[in-house]
């Protein structure tokens, strides 16, 4: 995987995390720097983790369907970005809770919620036979980085901000993009298009 290709999927899977550090940046009135590293540290951690619980999962079926891996690939990102784009036009609102969102069960949740895309992009880079450590890496420290941003957004901005929005259609289209660009790589876009 080239890394152009690896930065644009690790800014995709970024996009929830930084939806809902801009609403924890908006709901908390007052937020330190050691709760926005919490925060951050959190989602990056399990940004970096979840690539890989699917990477490892992928192992075990690869085999099986090493054939039409590529649009198994396709098919994941697709799925992936499409419910962002679906997400981005709900007109959801991020719910943070008053009490500290950097602590407990709360912060657990959020790190899952926010990461449960990138399970699905590990399971591709299975299929794919890419190597995790660095991809994961490079995911969970974007990620991380896009939360810190997100928080500081969300402190300056206030409650009318829709950037979360525009993120998670932006994050979507980016891992669609992605998925034909693994279709076309495989040859399988010439069949299609024919």
């Amino acid at each position: 995987m080239d890394r152009i290709t690896l930065i644009g999927t690790a800014f995709a899977l970024a996009m929830d995390a930084f939806a809902v550090a801009v609403a924890a940046g908006v709901s908390s009135k007052q937020i330190s720097f050691r709760q926005t590293f919490r925060l951050a540290w959190h989602f990056g951690f399990f940004q970096f983790m979840m690539p890989v619980i699917g990477w490892i999962a992928g192992l075990s079926i690869r085999s099986i369907i090493e054939q039409y891996d590529h649009w198994v690939a396709f098919l994941l990102l697709l799925f992936v970005g499409g419910n962002m784009i679906r997400e981005a036009f709900q007109h959801k609102t991020i719910e943070v809770q008053r009490n500290d969102s950097t602590k407990g069960m709360t912060l657990v949740m959020l790190s899952v919620a926010t990461s449960i895309d990138a399970l699905a992009v590990g399971l591709s880079f299975s299929m794919l036979k890419i190597t995790i450590w660095f991809p994961a890496a490079v995911i969970g420290i974007i990620a991380a980085l896009c939360t810190g941003l997100g928080v500081q957004i969300g402190k300056k901005v206030g409650a009318s901000s829709h950037i979360g929005s525009y993120a998670d259609c932006l994050g979507g289209v980016v891992l669609i993009a992605i998925g034909l660009k693994i279709l076309q790589q495989h040859g399988a876009l010439t069949y299609i298009i024919r």
